[in-house]
């Protein structure tokens, strides 16, 4: 087993940690229990990354350690978990959690393991990955050493991601690990060793006892880490994506006919993710950029003189949005609408840049985008990608011409999330109309006068250009109205 002390390490433990620390070896001392802050916590301590979360695991009772260690902290937030032998103790803004060493095994069908009493060394055992398996010593002869029998610390160095044990038991015991490793390899900037790499394709298959939600938790952590595409061109290579996320997996390649192929829109897709994550940490829009073009494999069509085609595809993709956000357990909520709204709109500015950019069109967008206009453009900016710079710097000096002609249209006539001023109800009043389809002919007409700027965008031109739609439509204008 080899031991480090973290002075030796030059790793300096500050406040409030260290008062932690020398409470929870005081409680463990005067109740005769060794104890060690163990895994993640550990780990990034010596990466100098920010944790709140301490677990510490010790040789006897978690919960009466727990209990002491409240009682010494003279905090009631403490909470117990009779069924696991586990407790939680919330201090300040760390959440500290005690269990007893302990060791594991597994039945094949499920991953939640038959647990038993151990030690330390079982306890590191059957973690995920060494770096994960290191322990800072508690105890009063050994304080501060860092226990450490897989050579995590070699790994953190090399920035390498292996599992302790033999990576088939490890990812067959508990298949959600090969999504764990991914992950760290996208948050931490670390790579899988090879025999790890080639036991996660080889156990892929064991991903399908897993919940959509456990994956989906691991999926979102590899989207909001600084490098996403990687997870998802690892999950492609091991072939778990193809599990979950078959819709994603068809984007891949290239057809070609007479010569004429398309790009790839699946590594497309990761580079327009690649280039949003750098504007923005919101985990929707990140969404919304895996999901712009979900829909051009059912929409693809070859014709023999202009090539490959994707009509529709931010339609038929804003209509695949629901059915994919339920099969992955994702809210089905706002977060859904929105995602399905930017995929429906993603065309709409960059085909603004390809014509006379008129301030109908520009009218039009502010009032569909509404509030989410910006994170539309966010996304369209991300979405020009292609292997010429000169193109890229063209298109997006022409974007850039659209962006400031939408600011001042929108500041001009002030259309966020904009309704026209005739309502469905004054429609009905002036027409003595009952529900029909007809006031939903005139709203529409009404509307499009005055995004063509045909039309003020006030309720006096509006009522007036209204009775005028209502003559054509060979309406009467209800005597009540005529009164007024």
């Amino acid at each position: 087993m080899y031991s480090k002390s973290l002075e030796n390490n030059s790793l300096a433990i500050e406040e409030p940690i260290k008062s932690i620390f020398e409470n929870v070896a005081k409680c463990s001392k005067s109740i005769g229990q060794p104890v060690f802050v163990i895994g993640g916590f550990v780990r990034d301590l010596i990466l100098d990354r920010p944790c709140k979360d301490l677990d510490f695991v010790t040789a006897g009772s978690g919960i009466a350690l727990a209990e002491a260690v409240a009682k010494t902290m003279k905090t009631n937030k403490i909470s117990i978990f009779k069924n696991f032998g586990t407790a939680m103790i919330n201090h300040q803004d760390y959440e500290l959690e005690f269990v007893g060493a302990r060791k594991e095994s597994y039945d094949r069908g499920s991953r939640k393991p038959v647990v038993e009493d151990g030690s330390l060394e079982d306890d590191q055992k059957r973690r995920d990955f060494t770096i994960n398996a290191l322990a800072i010593d508690l105890t009063e002869a050994n304080f501060g050493n860092i226990v450490d029998p897989f050579n995590g610390l070699k790994d953190i160095e090399d920035k390498v991601i292996r599992t302790p044990l033999d990576p088939d038991i490890t990812f067959s015991d508990d298949p959600l690990r090969m999504l764990r490793a991914i992950r760290f390899a996208c948050q931490l900037g670390f790579q899988i060793e090879n025999e790890s790499m080639e036991a996660i394709s080889r156990n892929a298959h064991r991903l399908e006892i897993i919940s959509k939600e456990r994956i989906i938790d691991e999926v979102n952590k590899m989207i909001l880490s600084p490098n996403p595409s990687l997870g998802f061109k690892l999950m492609f290579n091991t072939k778990l994506l193809h599990l979950f996320f078959p819709e994603m997996v068809k984007l891949h390649g290239v057809e070609v006919i007479n010569g004429m192929g398309h790009k790839d829109n699946f590594y497309h897709t990761l580079e327009v993710l690649d280039n949003i994550s750098k504007n923005t940490d919101d985990l929707w829009l990140r969404w919304a950029a895996i999901m712009h073009d979900i829909a051009k494999p059912p929409t693809k069509r070859f014709h023999p003189k202009i090539g490959w085609t994707f009509h529709g595809h931010e339609d038929k993709g804003s209509r695949m949005v629901p059915g994919i956000f339920k099969k992955l357990k994702l809210p089905l909520d706002a977060k859904m609408k929105y995602v399905q709204k930017l995929v429906l709109l993603h065309l709409r500015p960059i085909a603004l840049t390809k014509e006379t950019i008129t301030d109908a069109a520009l009218r039009r967008l502010i009032v569909d985008a509404g509030d989410d206009i910006e994170d539309l453009l966010t996304l369209c900016r991300a979405d020009i990608t292609s292997k010429n710079e000169d193109k890229v710097k063209k298109y997006l000096k022409r974007f850039d011409e659209v962006e400031q002609k939408l600011k001042d249209v929108e500041e001009r006539d002030e259309l966020r999330n904009w309704q026209p001023p005739i309502t469905g109800e004054v429609i009905m009043e002036t027409f003595g109309l009952s529900p029909c389809r007809q006031i939903g002919d005139v709203k529409k007409e009404i509307r499009e006068a005055i995004l063509d700027g045909k039309v003020e965008n006030n309720y006096k031109a509006a009522f007036q250009y209204m009775l005028e739609v209502g003559k054509e439509l060979n309406l009467t204008v209800s005597s009540d109205t005529q009164k007024d």
